[in-house]
């Protein structure tokens, strides 16, 4: 009998490597020389083997310790070495195949079945994501046949048992020395077959239909929030329950306000006489109500006022932001006679201005 190689060397790893490392290695070795990338090379297999029994022995703290103390003689007598060859190979690539009819989730399930859950886009005004709404959203979507209730089969017939997969749903084929199991082609994995489908789905339990869905909308919502409204999905299989309807929100922009998180952002517009002498500005807020604030004598072009807690509630209900105004000075363009009279006159009055920079 040939003398069996190193573990490490089998790995291409150091004797040092981490668990994590030698699983790398492993999962990188497994899929090169796994047989179906191989067409079924014989020599493929037995590197494959190879490399899952080291894998077998060195991801092992226990095992893997008595290896680096003993070599191979420290495993004889250990009959799970080699053994649960599949095991391991199963449980290292399931996260690649969970579930999807291949190695990694053998159990495929013929009870009920959740269905699937939808997705859909809605634009909202400013308003009604700061104040909060209900919207009545259209879908056409399958739902379960009215006339077979779901179960795709004729009135009075009955499913029969698949002659492929023996009703099991699954059929399964050898590999080298693995066992690939995978939902049964003839039956989807339903282990039943109708004979006598129904008339108004084809067999397939679901029909095309319009629907109508309340969705509410707290205050606060934003652009790029997704709310979920539970069951309004598409409807399970053999009586299980509806998925959930997933809701994108997106924001159609305003005349007069922008929005950044829970502040809100408008302009105020005054005169130069105004902003020189001081005055008061009122802005008519979202939800109808208005604020009136005081613009300060020599208010400058570009000043932002802040009035806390008119702004956008918080959709946790924790508080409001604020509410920034931006003072523009309306310059005019068009002067009288008079008005240039009393604008040189006031230019005299105030003197020049000082249009030197600080210098260090």
């Amino acid at each position: 009998m040939s003398e069996k190689r190193c573990y490490y060397e089998q790995l291409g790893v150091e004797k040092s490597a981490s668990t994590t490392e030698v699983r790398k290695a492993y999962k990188r070795l497994a899929l090169k020389y796994h047989p179906d990338r191989n067409n079924g090379s014989d020599e493929a297999t037995a590197r494959f083997k190879e490399v899952t029994e080291a894998y077998s022995v060195l991801s092992d703290d226990d095992k893997r310790g008595r290896y680096d103390q003993f070599g191979h003689a420290g495993l004889e007598g250990s009959p799970d070495v080699g053994a649960d060859v599949f095991s391991h190979f199963q449980d290292l690539f399931s996260d690649f195949f969970g579930g999807m009819g291949g190695f990694g989730d053998q159990r495929q399930r013929r009870g009920p079945t959740r269905g699937r859950d939808l997705r859909m886009g809605q634009r909202l005004t400013l308003e009604e994501a700061v104040l909060g709404c209900k919207k009545d959203l259209d879908l056409t979507s399958p739902v379960k046949c009215s006339l077979c209730d779901g179960t795709g089969a004729a009135e009075g017939a009955e499913p029969s048992a698949c002659s492929t997969c023996n009703g099991s749903g699954q059929v399964s084929t050898g590999r080298g020395f693995i066992m690939f199991t995978q939902s049964c082609p003839s039956c989807q994995g339903a282990g039943a077959i109708i004979t006598d489908p129904c008339t108004q789905c084809d067999g397939s339990g679901f029909e095309e239909k319009h629907r109508t869905v309340t969705v509410k909308f707290p205050a606060g919502i934003d652009a790029g929030h997704r709310l979920r409204v539970s069951g309004q999905g598409l409807p399970g299989t053999r009586g299980g329950p509806s998925g959930d309807l997933y809701v994108d929100v997106s924001l159609d922009p305003h005349e007069r306000f922008e929005r950044e998180g829970t502040a809100l952002m408008t302009t105020a517009q005054v005169s130069f006489p105004d902003a020189a002498l001081g005055t008061k500005v009122t802005i008519e807020l979202l939800d109808g109500s208005s604020q009136t604030v005081k613009v300060d004598a020599g208010t400058q072009p570009g000043t932002v006022i802040t009035v806390p807690r008119k702004g956008v509630r918080n959709v946790n209900g924790r508080g409001y932001g604020a509410l920034h105004i931006v003072v523009k000075v309306v310059v005019p363009t068009r002067l009288s006679r008079r008005a240039k009279k009393l604008l040189r006159q006031l230019g005299d009055e105030v003197g020049p201005v000082d249009s030197t920079t600080d210098r260090k």
